[in-house]
């Protein structure tokens, strides 16, 4: 018999690159990093958004939150979700002959599109429970004799409802074993500043980062166990970045360039990968690996823009074409959170196009509550992590970063790129790349003239004149006279971008 050609994709939520094999110096994730050395880490890859039910939203589908409609949060009353016509994973394999699960977090809806055969969702972060649910359903599919799908919802990292708590004080199993940090020894990350508050919470997130890493080895010992991790690609990631001010629900890279773990039966190990990969690749990667009949490759029919990563996942080197850069689009966090940004990202620099930029940048409500932001705000130089709080909430209409040499992102240089040639046409080509992305994806936020092209593209095509600008500009508003849109083309027609 053939072996089942399984599939264990786990997902921290809020989790950053606090891992060992990610440099970090305090050996919370022992067994991630083991799972690092036995397969494939990437240090280029990218959440789409920094929001959790749309960042899984695009794990789910392949495609991006304005392409699926999970634009904002999908719990209480933010209640955004998916389309109904999407097709998820979880739908595409219930129909290939795959036993679907899913074990602890969702955050993403309505159930008929994500209908996972087996759903236990759990706001429980006991790993040992996470693991013996998990455990009964390998033992469902084995029972079946069917390969399966499971997918593992860790709660943890993620904030609970105190002000500086991470689930620390919760009641777990024995086998659970409680490892604390001192506040005094851990790194501050370069996006964050340095404070008391700054300190005792980074304490109870490495705490929470441990007690997750702990679930992670349950799990892989309960495929070991059962003979199965020879015939399972294992993924693990993160949602989005850690939930402190300058980092979640920012597209800067500290909200989105997150760990990104595969092991591949047969395959490489102990491998770093370079290249630039998107959460819009793990689904056509799932698909390529079960042997799916739907194209895993872009298809100028197909909504899914990513590929599958498993040809490349042994590289060592960069690889000069495709994998070359990264979009990605956020829109909402919580209801109230409303501020839409696009980006593209090469291997050198980002480019940011914030569509309200004339609003402030709306805070989390969990950020907001945290001890981190209260050592912030009261601190007398008025910065984090280098970034001037004013530039922090008042950001322009667009952003360019050089990130070879502004990793932090502080330094823009689009006032730069109109009195340097260099700088200008690097300026236009990722200006010209996001706008041919945005139509690819029939983004509705790709705005002209301060509306939404997509929903006037009709009146354009019978001859109504409108500015080729982003913003409406009331000081100038005649649409006589000016440079006017004439490319209102949007989907498949237009050159494909991931």
């Amino acid at each position: 018999m053939a072996p089942r050609r399984n599939v264990l994709l786990m997902i921290a939520d809020d989790l950053g690159r606090q891992l060992g094999s990610y440099g970090d110096p305090m050996k919370a994730t022992p067994n991630l990093d083991h799972l690092a050395a036995d397969g494939v880490r990437f240090t280029k890859a990218f959440a789409s958004t920094a929001s959790c039910s749309t960042s899984r939203s695009t794990i789910y589908t392949g495609q991006h939150n304005h392409q699926s409609g999970q634009y904002g949060l999908h719990s209480q009353r933010h209640h955004f979700c998916t389309f109904d016509h999407i097709e998820s994973g979880p739908a595409l394999l219930n129909a290939h002959g795959y036993l679907t699960g899913i074990v602890g977090k969702v955050h993403v809806g309505p159930d008929r599109v994500y209908p996972w055969t087996v759903r236990e969702e759990s706001t429980t972060r006991d790993v040992a429970y996470i693991s013996d649910r998990c455990a009964a359903f390998l033992d469902k599919a084995a029972s079946e004799a069917k390969p399966f799908f499971l997918t593992v919802g860790f709660i943890d990292p993620h904030r609970d409802r105190t002000r500086s708590g991470f689930g620390n004080d919760d009641d777990f199993d024995e086998r659970v074993k409680r490892n604390r940090f001192d506040p005094a020894a851990v790194p501050i990350p370069q996006f964050l500043s340095d404070g008391p508050g700054v300190r005792q919470e980074m304490a109870s997130y490495y705490e929470s980062i441990n007690r997750m890493d702990q679930g992670v080895g349950f799990i892989l010992q309960e495929l070991q166990s059962r003979g199965l991790a020879d015939d399972t690609l294992v993924f693990f990631m993160s949602d989005n970045g850690p939930p402190f001010i300058n980092s979640k629900t920012t597209l800067y890279d500290a909200g989105i360039n997150l760990p990104f773990l595969m092991r591949s039966p047969g395959g490489p190990s102990g491998v770093t990968n370079p290249n630039m990969i998107s959460y819009v690749d793990v689904l056509p990667t799932i698909l390529d690996w079960a042997k799916h009949p739907t194209s895993v490759n872009p298809d100028p029919s197909s909504p899914r823009l990513g590929r599958s990563i498993l040809p490349i996942l042994s590289s060592t080197e960069e690889l000069q074409t495709d994998w070359d850069k990264v979009y990605g689009s956020h829109t909402f966090h919580e209801i109230t959170n409303y501020w839409p940004t696009r980006f593209v990202r090469t291997r050198r620099y980002k480019y940011h196009r914030n569509l309200a930029w004339r609003l402030d940048f709306p805070m989390a409500a969990d950020i907001y509550g945290s001890l981190a932001w209260e050592d912030v705000r009261n601190s007398e130089d008025r910065t984090v992590g280098g970034r001037r709080l004013r530039d922090y909430f008042f950001r322009p209409p667009e952003e360019l970063y050089d990130l070879e040499a502004d990793p932090r992102e502080l330094h823009n240089l689009v006032e730069k790129a109109k009195g340097d040639e260099t700088t200008g046409e690097v300026l236009r080509d990722l200006r010209a790349k996001l706008d041919a992305w945005q139509r690819r994806t029939e983004d509705p936020w790709l705005y002209k003239d301060g509306i939404s092209l997509l929903f006037v593209k009709h009146h354009v095509d019978a001859g109504m004149r409108m500015p080729d600008r982003a913003d409406f500009e009331p000081d100038e508003p005649q649409s006589k006279g000016v440079n006017a849109v004439t490319d209102t083309s949007f989907g498949a027609g237009v050159v494909w971008e991931r």
